[in-house]
């Protein structure tokens, strides 16, 4: 009797991937809600540092523990992994827990909710969320581990780098270039073909019509440095 490898791989494989999440809260249960309409994945846990947390749940998902617990869920067979955490102008830690999820060898999940519009012709890197009434336009360009949060528009042909973060209702125009680490508070508009620094700033409801340095943080209509800030954001409060 012969039987096709296809066939094989159909039994062996399982019918779908486990995976983890890192960082539970508010931007977790965004997340959940999104994954319990994405076919071919199975959360399996959520890790957080948090000890007051630990052995409770969240939305039906057990909180475990923290990242320590990473080596024994890869054992239990978890080989997908998505940040938990939004960001609210730092991605330090959204950027240590997406290189702690690679170290050990885990993958990123890219997360679009079904009501998300995003153009065929943008290119995605990995572990990008796309929430809710989002729209990423045409050329554009996303790094790895960015956030497009719930109602935020992404014009044509915007570049967001690694790590940035564009807020709920916040609007780019076409062409306009976010560096690694910035945030884009809610409801913020950036002007086309404005270019905005890395590790910055953009405070709620600024109105961005020239272009923004690294390590600043900008608010106001129109929008002004307000403060700078230290590398990677690690002195904001």
């Amino acid at each position: 009797m012969n039987i096709s490898r296809s066939y094989l791989y159909r039994i062996i494989k399982p019918l779908k991937d486990r995976l983890v999440i890192l960082g539970a809260g508010g931007h977790a249960r965004v997340l959940l809600d999104i994954l319990s309409d994405t076919p071919g994945f199975v959360v399996h846990a959520v890790l957080d540092p948090c000890k007051m947390l630990w052995c409770t749940n969240l939305c039906d998902v057990p909180i475990r523990g923290g990242d320590e617990l990473l080596p024994d869920l890869i054992k239990e067979g978890v080989t997908h992994f998505v940040i938990g955490l939004g960001s609210v102008g730092n991605p330090c830690l959204r950027r240590r827990l997406f290189e702690l999820g690679l170290l050990y060898g885990l993958v990123p999940v890219n997360l679009i909710h079904p009501t998300a519009a995003c153009s065929s012709n943008v290119h995605i890197g990995d572990g990008v969320q796309l929430l809710a009434l989002s729209v990423i336009n045409t050329g554009a360009i996303l790094g790895k581990n960015v956030i497009v949060n719930t109602g935020a528009i992404v014009e044509h042909d915007c570049m967001l780098n690694d790590y940035v973060h564009v807020g709920p209702g916040a609007t780019l125009g076409g062409s306009v270039h976010v560096g690694e680490g910035t945030h884009i508070g809610l409801g913020a508009s950036i002007l086309q073909d404005i270019k905005i620094g890395r590790n910055s700033i953009v405070g709620a409801g600024a109105v961005v019509v020239d272009d923004v340095p690294h390590d600043v943080v900008v608010v106001g209509v129109p929008a002004r440095i307000l403060r700078h800030r230290g590398r990677a954001g690690e002195n904001d409060k």
